[in-house]
């Protein structure tokens, strides 16, 4: 162990404020993530001067679920004055903050290496929880104040122009939804003259199907009349040499690092394992939509080519300019999805054939080629964007891994 590795315990305190005035009803949790957000928890009826307060600056943890999900749920409060977290949560501060950083601190537990360190002393747990002693007995390197100030600054740096990044994306999609809800909610599309087709008087008829005003003109389709419907399959666990890097394998676990599109995936595909599923192969502007479970309904477009999961359906668009619609349609039926996906069971599932059965309006084809040339800039942009923001996160996953071999 090298010298400047120190005991966590030796710099940190445990704090046990509650919140006995009630003066505080800012409830927060906090994700496998390591961020705060806001508690779904449901506290009709719960005495809430038993939480605990969590102050700016102070941590907060979770160590009751390390042992199911490997990752300890911990994190720094930096844009709340006050919140209050649940009694089981741990609340903590820095004795000095001259001797430590909590932003240099709060890094070092977000690396994977403290999470299986972690994961490791909960086998002495039956429930699967982490000792605070053995919390507090964890060491880790500690430099000089001024060398972990260096480091803190130089990964905020690169985290924030990610969230430069995702704010602008976030900016595009927000807008590309707008024009969306003009054009076929609003019926506001620009007609033959340029002008909003509703506003200035364009026909309307009542569509059965679908039980509302549409323009005229209009209709339904099903699903695969889109394009080709394929869900994904995965690999046989018997034949790993299936499993590499030729091709994205896209699971619905990956959707937490995607925008608009999917770009890569946390796994891959050989070769081999590419010949064996050629019928999944999905094109770019294929429309992919998960169709099992809680992340039922979500919905993300192909840049480049890959390969899914048995729990997602995938429109393989017969024409390029369907799939901007397609995307923002279906985002804004996912509760329907999951509707038909409940029917008697406790568990949400949207076949195939219930999924390429599902009629949803269909304008005129003039009107889907406008809709994708007005999104095109829009969408390269995002695509540029959060191709740069996943390069900025690598390299923020390197500055974290390079926190072990500070001397100073």
């Amino acid at each position: 162990m090298k010298s400047n590795y120190k005991r966590i315990g030796d710099y940190i305190r445990e704090v046990k404020v509650k919140n006995r005035d009630l003066n505080i009803n800012t409830l927060m949790g906090i994700n496998i993530d390591k961020y705060f957000m806001p508690s779904v928890a449901n506290t009709v009826g719960t005495d809430m001067s038993k939480y605990k307060i969590v102050k700016k600056g102070q941590f907060a943890c979770n160590r009751m679920h390390v042992g199911r999900d490997k990752r300890l749920p911990i994190s720094l409060l930096k844009d709340y004055e006050s919140i209050i977290v649940s009694p089981a949560y741990t609340v903590f501060e820095i004795i000095d903050e001259n001797q430590l950083d909590p932003e240099y601190l709060m890094m070092w537990f977000s690396r994977e290496e403290f999470d299986r360190q972690a994961w490791f002393y909960t086998d002495s747990d039956v429930r699967g929880g982490l000792g605070i002693e053995d919390l507090f007995n964890i060491k880790i390197p500690v430099p000089s104040i001024e060398k972990q100030r260096e480091i803190v600054n130089e990964y905020n740096t690169v985290l924030n122009r990610i969230k430069l990044n995702e704010n602008m994306i976030c900016e595009l999609e927000n807008l590309s939804e707008t024009i969306y809800k003009q054009w076929f909610v609003d019926f506001n599309f620009p007609d033959e003259n340029g002008k909003p087709y509703k506003s200035s008087g364009g026909e309307i008829y009542f569509n059965e199907i679908l039980g509302k005003e549409v323009p005229l003109g209009w209709n339904t389709w099903r699903m695969n009349e889109f394009g080709n419907v394929i869900t994904g399959k995965t690999p046989s666990s018997d034949n790993p040499e299936q499993f590499g890097e030729e091709i994205p394998f896209v699971t619905p676990g990956d959707f937490k690092n995607y925008n608009k599109f999917v770009l890569g995936a946390d796994r891959g595909l050989s070769q081999s394992g590419i010949n064996k599923l050629k019928s999944k192969i999905l094109k770019d502007g294929s429309v992919v939509v998960t169709c099992i479970g809680s992340d039922m309904g979500k919905v993300v477009l192909v840049k480049d080519e890959c390969i899914t999961n048995q729990q997602m359906n995938s429109i393989v668009v017969n024409r390029g300019y369907y799939s901007d619609y397609l995307y923002y349609y279906i985002k804004s039926i996912s509760q329907e999805l999951k509707s038909i996906a409940l029917g008697g069971s406790t568990m949400p599932m949207l076949s195939k054939s219930e999924f390429e059965s599902i009629e949803i309006l269909k304008p005129m084809d003039y009107v889907l080629e406008k809709f994708s040339q007005t999104l095109c800039s829009f969408n390269k942009e995002i695509i540029i964007k959060s191709k740069m923001s996943k390069e900025l996160d690598e390299m923020r996953n390197i500055l974290l891994s390079r926190i072990t071999l500070v001397e100073e």
